[in-house]
């Protein structure tokens, strides 16, 4: 049985990092224009190093919850029939043992230099503008996927999504894409789709099975029905 996870802020809100983006639209006081897209830091690239440098150590000082491990484990039982895909930039589900995992927003321990392109482990500041390891330039960026910015991996998430018996979702809200239409895709292409969330989300085609609570408890419920199932 092949299975693809997609993982949203939801499952990371409980080790601690917030979602960021608040009810009024702002994200810690700033508007999303001004912090999440490649406008905003041309115009002002102190604020949006900062920004990230914040979530960086937030990250950085946040560890794994049940969820993440359950997701751990559950590869650990099924080896290459789990692919994990998140929406997340911080690296909890590395931290709790995943390993076949791809960030499709990009990763907040990398940075991202606009001169070569490379994509260097990152854990420091960025606001000193520090030089790029591969070239020396100064034009280092948090290696995050900003919006109007293309996701990473979409081939090989899509090739996996219409491949896979099981699509999961956990912890999104359904409402970015190109994620919210991955439980059409995988419809389509006949796989038995779940949704493990906090409320149910706002996905334009539903789920086969949406199960409602916190990600720490519904998600290791999940996993272990799947691994005894087996």
């Amino acid at each position: 049985m092949r299975i693809v996870v997609l993982t949203g802020a939801g499952i990371s809100a409980e080790s601690g990092i917030p979602t960021f983006r608040a009810d009024d639209g702002l994200w810690e006081g700033h508007r999303v224009e001004e912090v999440a897209t490649p406008e905003g830091f041309e115009a002002d690239p102190d604020l949006v190093q900062g920004f990230y440098d914040a979530r960086r150590r937030a990250a950085a000082s946040a560890l794994p919850n049940e969820a993440h491990v359950a997701l751990a484990t559950l590869e650990g039982a099924v080896g290459a029939d789990l692919l994990v895909v998140t929406q997340n930039v911080d690296d909890l589900h590395e931290r709790a043992g995943s390993r076949r995992l791809v960030h499709m927003h990009g990763e907040l321990e990398r940075a991202r230099c606009q001169a070569c392109g490379a994509r260097p482990a990152w854990s420091r500041a960025l606001a000193d503008r520090p030089p790029c390891p591969a070239c020396g330039e100064r034009m280092l960026r948090p290696d995050v996927v900003w919006f109007g910015e293309m996701p990473y991996e979409l081939d090989r998430i899509e090739e996996a999504i219409a491949a896979c018996d099981v699509f999961v979702s956990i912890g999104t809200s359904g409402a970015v894409y190109p994620a919210a239409g991955y439980v059409a895709l995988a419809s389509a292409f006949g796989a038995r789709t779940v949704e493990l969330n906090l409320v149910p989300s706002a996905a334009v085609v539903p789920f086969d099975e949406v199960r409602t609570g916190r990600a720490s408890i519904v998600v290791p419920e999940w996993v272990d029905e799947v691994i005894r199932g087996r």
